[in-house]
């Protein structure tokens, strides 16, 4: 019977931590899928999505998706960059105009961004690669962004 009640209580955790990512990016077949919902920034994380075409030239299947995974990361911290610098801190500037004139802060961001899970993996017929990467606000917080509300 407990073990009945810890099934029911975890499926209920995934269900509600479900969100628009958990979506395939990249279809049965192996293609990328036209369309898909960027999340974005929501309450507690911030999403960004990377893609990375591997090297056709590479023979080996490992080394192609090794690298086009690489790229797609690369890819997706960098378009992490664009939604954080498009975030409001405390007193009304952008995180964009803030690091301008202040270099240790962007400092922090870049290692922030780094530091992103990648939460979606997947790839397509031609090895090419598709990532999710989620950075919580709270280390944002932690690293000295003060972040409006």
């Amino acid at each position: 019977m407990k073990n009945i009640f810890y099934i029911a209580v975890a499926m209920l955790l995934a269900a509600g931590c479900s969100s628009s990512q958990d979506k395939s990016t990249v279809s049965k077949t192996g293609e990328i899928e036209r369309e898909w919902v960027e999340e974005g920034i929501t309450k507690n994380y911030i999403f960004a999505r990377g893609m990375g075409a591997a090297d056709q030239t590479l023979e080996n299947k490992t080394q192609r998706m090794a690298t086009s995974r690489n790229a797609s990361i690369v890819n997706g911290q960098y378009n992490m960059l664009t939604f954080v610098k498009g975030v409001s801190l405390e007193g009304g500037i952008t995180v964009e105009k803030a690091i301008e004139t202040d270099s240790v802060l962007a400092t922090k961001i870049n290692a922030v961004i780094k530091g992103a899970q990648v939460v979606r993996t997947e790839w397509t017929a031609d090895d090419g690669c598709v990532i999710v990467l989620r950075l919580p606000k709270k280390v944002l917080k932690e690293a000295g962004v003060k972040l409006a509300e």
